[in-house]
């Protein structure tokens, strides 16, 4: 039976933003405040977690595709020890002017992918996201419910739910996502 997941964005949402620049190395990657509770109460609430993520400094020779590989194996090895690891996580790691880039955000690929790779029912599911990008590539992907986290980024998408930050993120899904004993369908 399928079931419902939480997608999240990284950078400035998993993660602090690094600004204009990219988390190049794990020494750079800090997690955002509350972001753990909110992962353990997807789980606890029946949940996937997917991590959906464009990373374009591997495309630009900025870090390797191993260097990525490990700032994420080193960021689910802390979340495991919470209960709150991602189930998935989808990188994009192409050239926003790469014309045969097809995964790209605001494209739906790696959310349709992840779907189709963990049997997740995306009607029922929700996007976390900080730039219109993030909102619009839930959308496409037919999630009916977005979170936005504030940012620098330009906010001409709208989406469901806007948080000043993550500290109030995990209050706020659990009040969106649906008792484990209720039925999802």
């Amino acid at each position: 039976m399928s079931r419902p997941a939480v997608f999240f964005d990284r950078d400035g949402v998993v993660n602090l933003s690094p600004g204009a620049g990219y988390v190049l190395r794990w020494e750079d990657f800090h997690f955002n405040p509350g972001i753990i509770e909110a992962l353990k109460l997807c789980h606890t609430r029946g949940y996937a977690t997917i991590l959906a993520t464009s990373q374009q400094g591997v495309g630009k020779g900025l870090m390797t595709q191993a260097t990525l590989d490990d700032i994420h194996a080193r960021m689910q090895a802390e979340l495991i020890t919470h209960g709150a690891a991602f189930d998935g996580i989808y990188a994009c790691t192409c050239l926003s002017s790469d014309p045969d880039c097809t995964c790209r955000k605001p494209s739906a690929e790696m959310l349709l992918r992840a779907a189709q790779e963990h049997d997740l029912d995306l009607d029922l599911s929700l996007m976390v996201g900080d730039a219109d990008r993030d909102i619009q590539m839930g959308t496409n992907a037919g999630i009916p419910l977005t979170i936005r986290i504030e940012s620098e980024n330009p906010h001409l998408i709208p989406a469901t739910h806007t948080l000043p930050d993550t500290t109030g993120l995990a209050e706020l899904l659990e009040s969106c996502l649906a008792e484990p004993t209720k039925s999802v369908e």
